[in-house]
């Protein structure tokens, strides 16, 4: 899909700025992003590489992490952080880090360069350090380039706006307990939370895909029946309608790879 821009006048959409490929200059100011908590800065989303899809997705897929937790999001505001952790549970090689890791690190990162700091330190435990492959932004309205990145990279962060997910839905998120189901959420708020993408599909399939592990979904009333995506927030994965899932969010990316192990000396 080619981006319908520049329009000049008119204010770019955001999903617009994600799929398009940025000038790269030989020396380019450094990037920060990815945020989530608050939005990144549209000039640092137009500056960074899309995601190129890298071979076919199936209809419908669901990576399922090793433990769901928290990880430290119930005390503090680091969603962002929470999210770091879900996905090193999620995709391969599967890590499960302690919580003390995760709050530890992102105060030790402070306000430092987010993406430099988890491509270069990121998460160390034992002898070992947990790093983030480098960020690709992904065009959140396109279902193909989404669904690639989730089945073919690993779950895709999102910056999404909070009281969008628990104002004027059917359903409800219920924190700590997956299989919550919501769909109608609105627009209107600005971004402010940080959530994971970690599957997709048809609703009856992906439906079918949390119960191979364990889960039963509770559905509300009217629950659209097509593409669905599961989402991973406040210590929980649910699902939520696509439609509803572009309402709210305002910014996505995904981590190629999503995690390198690098032995630490010593």
């Amino acid at each position: 899909m080619i981006p319908k821009m520049p329009r000049g006048a008119i204010p770019i959409a955001r999903s617009e700025l994600a799929a398009s490929e940025p000038y790269q200059p030989e020396a380019g100011e450094e990037i920060f992003v990815p945020s989530g908590e608050f939005p990144s800065p549209n000039h640092e989303l137009a500056a960074t590489p899309p995601y190129r899809g890298g071979g076919a997705a199936p209809e419908s897929f669901l990576a399922w992490p090793t433990e769901i937790s928290y990880w430290g999001n119930d005390k503090a505001s680091n969603s962002t952080w929470a999210e770091e952790a879900f996905a090193k549970a999620c995709a391969d090689p599967k890590v499960l880090l302690p919580t003390d890791v995760v709050l530890s690190t992102a105060q030790e990162c402070g306000s430092s360069n987010f993406a430099r700091f988890l491509q270069t330190h990121g998460f160390q435990v034992g002898h070992k350090a947990y790093l983030d492959g480098p960020f690709h932004s992904v065009d959140w309205t396109n279902g193909a380039a989404l669904n690639g990145a989730i089945a073919n990279v690993g779950p895709v962060k999102i910056g999404v706006a909070s009281a969008n997910l628990t104002s004027g839905a059917e359903g409800q998120v219920t924190p700590r307990t997956s299989g919550w189901a919501i769909h109608g959420l609105p627009m209107g708020e600005p971004e402010n939370h940080c959530a994971s993408l970690c599957g997709y599909g048809f609703l009856a399939a992906l439906v079918d895909l949390f119960k191979r592990h364990g889960v039963n979904v509770n559905l509300p009333p009217g629950m659209p029946t097509g593409l669905c995506y599961a989402m991973f927030t406040w210590g929980s994965i649910g699902i939520v309608d696509r439609q509803s899932l572009i309402n709210i969010t305002g910014e996505a990316w995904v981590r190629n790879p999503t995690t390198i192990v690098k032995n630490l000396s010593g």
